[in-house]
């Protein structure tokens, strides 16, 4: 697998990867299609495999510490509903342990975090746990989680409520990492019923980074985030 990943890198990509979403992992520059090719063969060849064993296959890759090899360890476990289903909240903290950039915490929130999450593996307790660590890439996961909520081609079906109440945690943190994170959780939900993100603007104000209201309002104004058509 990592032969294959680094036959597949790209240095012009790596160098921009870097300034993008800078990481202690060790980062190859390999494309998001790339990655998805080299994906394909693995989860063909572990599909009679337990989830045990599908769980140990992405341990395996993620302790390479090689970031696209922890993106496919996230989308190895989020394709099979068994190995998900199987998950508790300290199996799930286990897989996160090690994200230090928003590209690995988004993967791991929408294939893994939130639908475990979302399928009652992991406790609202502990998502409100994850909101308040110190840890902003945990506070982050907490709002992206949000989305396999929400999203119907994540599997949501729409959660005001758990969705809110997360947002409500995280709604005056200004670090900036997770203001992106509390813009994408709104916009999502703004998809299944925009009158609760209405009244969250109103309720919140300025208080709310300036980022979330623009992207927020620009969303239930536009559809887009920027804004633009």
């Amino acid at each position: 697998m990592l032969a294959e990943l680094r036959a597949a890198a790209d240095p012009v990509r790596r160098e921009h990867t870097l300034g993008y979403f800078p990481s202690r992992l060790e980062i190859l520059g390999v494309s998001a299609p790339a990655m998805r090719r080299i994906l394909r063969p693995l989860a063909r060849s572990l599909r009679a495999s337990s989830p045990a064993e599908v769980l140990g296959a992405a341990r395996a890759l993620l302790d390479t510490r090689v970031h696209e090899a922890r993106q496919i360890a996230f989308e190895l476990v989020g394709g099979r509903a068994d190995v998900v289903v199987g998950l508790d909240t300290a199996a799930v903290e286990a897989l996160g342990r090690g994200n230090d950039n928003w590209a690995s915490v988004d993967e791991f929130s929408v294939t893994v975090a939130g639908p475990a999450w979302r399928d009652g593996r992991v406790s609202d307790a502990d998502v409100v746990r994850w909101c308040r660590s110190e840890d902003r890439w945990w506070r982050r996961t907490a709002l992206v989680s949000t989305v396999a909520l929400n999203v119907r081609s994540r599997g949501g079906r729409g959660d005001v409520g758990r969705t809110v109440r997360v947002c409500r945690e995280l709604a005056e943190d200004a670090d900036p990492m997770v203001a992106k994170g509390l813009s994408w959780a709104l916009r999502a939900l703004s998809t299944v019923d925009a009158a609760p993100v209405r009244r969250f603007l109103a309720d919140f104000g300025d208080e709310l980074p300036a980022l979330v209201r623009r992207e927020v309002r620009n969303k239930l104004e536009t559809g887009r985030k920027s804004g633009r058509a």
